[in-house]
C-alpha cells in the first residue's frame, strides 16, 4: 500500500520510529476498529486513533452531547451540545485526518445487532460506561473471536486490559468474564453520573486504551493481555494485576444479557410532567423527592426533598409509606433506579417515576 505525499508527512513520526517505521504504519492504515461509547473513554480514544492514521473506524452511540459531558469530553464543545456524540465524532476526526474513513452507528449496541456490527472489524475498543453493555461487548467479542482493548474509568481510578487476544498456541488470552463471570445486581455499582468522575482520568486511560489498540494493530510491544492496568490518580498509585483463564466461564451466546441486564417486565408506577404540574396546582397531597446530586440541585429543583440516589437507602425513614411518593432526576433513569431498589428492598408500593425528570417538568411548566 503506497502513501500520498500528504500522508508521508503527516506520519513522519511514525516511519523514523525503531521497530515501528512504514510497515507499523501500513498496518494501521489496512486495520479497522470500532469504539464502543464516544464519551469520556471515546473522546481520546477516537482522537487518538484519528490522528495515528488507523484506516476504518467505526463510532456506535446512541446519546447526544450535554453540558454536563463538557468536564470531560473533550472531543467536543458547547456549540455541540444537543447534537449526536456519534455524529459529531465523525465531523471532528474527518477535520482531523481526511486519509481515514469513519463509520456511524447512531444507535446502541444490543443483542440483536451485536455480532453483524463486531463482525465487521479487526478489533474493538470498549469505552462504555454500563455493565450491560460491557458484557456484551466482551461476549460478542469471544464469539467473533475478535480482540477487545478494555478500559473503565469511576472517580479517580481506571483500569486497561487487552481480552480474548490470540496466543502462540492457538488459543485466545482471558476476557473480561474470567475476571468478572457475572455482573453486579442492577443499582449496586453507581455509575459516573452518580459517583462522579475527575475529569482528567478518561483523558488518562483513554490514552492508554489508544496506546494498546495501537500496539495490537501494529503488532509493535507486548499487549496487556492478560494482565489488568490499575491507576489510582489520587494518590498516583499504579498497579498491574495478573489475569487468568477461568475453567467454569463458558461464552455460548448473548442469552446472558436478557437474564442478568435486561430488566424483565417493569411495574414501575411513573407520571408524566403535565400530571405532576396537575397535582401541584390542585395542591394534592404528596411528596416530591429529588434523587440528583446537591450540585444539580442547586442549579435548579423543583422544591423536593434532596435525597441523592447514593444515599437513599440509608434515609428510608424520610420516605412516606402512605401517600403518593413522586420520584425524580434530571430525566428520569436515576429516579427509576431508585425506586426498582426500595421497591425490591423495602416493599415500597406508593412510589411514582416522573418521566423525563425535572427537565419534561420545566418544559411542561413553561
Amino acid at each position: 500500500m503506497s502513501f500520498s505525499t500528504e500522508e508521508l508527512n503527516r506520519y513522519a513520526r511514525h516511519f523514523v520510529l525503531p521497530d515501528f517505521g512504514m510497515e507499523g504504519q501500513e498496518k494501521l492504515k489496512n486495520a479497522s476498529v470500532l469504539v464502543v461509547g464516544a464519551g469520556g473513554l471515546g473522546s481520546p480514544l477516537l482522537l487518538y486513533l484519528g490522528a495515528a492514521g488507523v484506516g476504518r473506524i467505526g463510532i456506535i452511540d446512541d446519546d447526544v452531547v450535554d453540558q454536563s459531558n463538557l468536564q470531560r469530553q473533550v472531543l467536543y464543545t458547547v456549540e455541540d451540545v444537543g447534537e449526536s456524540k456519534a455524529q459529531m465524532a465523525k465531523k471532528k476526526l474527518e477535520a482531523l485526518n481526511p486519509h481515514i474513513h469513519i463509520e456511524v452507528y447512531q444507535e446502541r449496541l444490543l443483542p440483536d445487532n451485536a455480532i453483524e456490527i463486531i463482525s465487521k472489524y479487526d478489533v474493538v475498543a470498549d469505552g462504555t460506561d454500563n455493565f450491560p453493555t460491557r458484557y456484551l461487548v466482551n461476549d460478542a467479542c469471544v464469539l467473533t473471536g475478535k480482540i477487545n482493548v478494555y478500559a473503565s474509568i469511576f472517580r479517580f481510578e481506571g483500569q486497561v486490559s487487552v481480552f480474548n487476544y490470540p496466543l502462540e498456541d492457538g488459543t485466545r488470552g482471558p476476557n473480561y468474564r474470567d475476571i468478572f463471570p457475572e455482573p453486579p445486581p442492577p443499582g449496586l455499582v453507581p455509575n459516573c453520573a452518580e459517583g462522579g468522575v475527575l475529569g482528567v482520568l478518561p483523558g488518562i486511560i483513554g490514552s492508554i486504551q489508544a496506546n494498546e489498540v495501537i500496539k495490537v494493530l501494529s503488532g509493535v510491544g507486548k499487549p496487556l493481555s492478560g494482565r489488568l492496568f490499575l491507576f489510582d490518580t489520587a494518590d498516583f498509585s499504579t498497579r498491574t494485576l495478573k489475569i487468568r483463564k477461568n475453567p467454569d466461564v463458558e461464552i455460548k451466546d448473548l442469552s446472558f444479557y436478557e437474564e442478568y441486564c435486561m430488566p424483565g417486565e417493569s411495574h414501575l408506577k411513573e407520571i408524566d410532567a403535565s400530571v405532576l404540574q396537575k397535582w401541584m396546582n390542585d395542591k394534592e397531597d404528596f411528596q416530591l423527592i429529588d434523587v440528583r446530586e446537591p450540585y444539580e440541585y442547586e442549579m435548579a429543583n423543583m422544591g423536593g426533598e434532596l435525597i441523592p440516589i447514593g444515599e437513599i437507602l440509608q434515609h428510608v425513614n424520610k420516605i412516606d409509606r402512605i401517600k403518593k411518593v413522586v420520584v425524580h432526576c434530571k430525566t428520569g433513569g436515576r429516579s427509576a433506579r431508585a425506586i426498582e431498589q426500595l421497591e425490591r428492598k423495602f416493599g415500597f408500593t406508593n412510589l411514582y417515576n416522573l418521566k423525563g425528570g425535572i427537565e419534561a417538568w420545566s418544559k411542561e411548566k413553561v
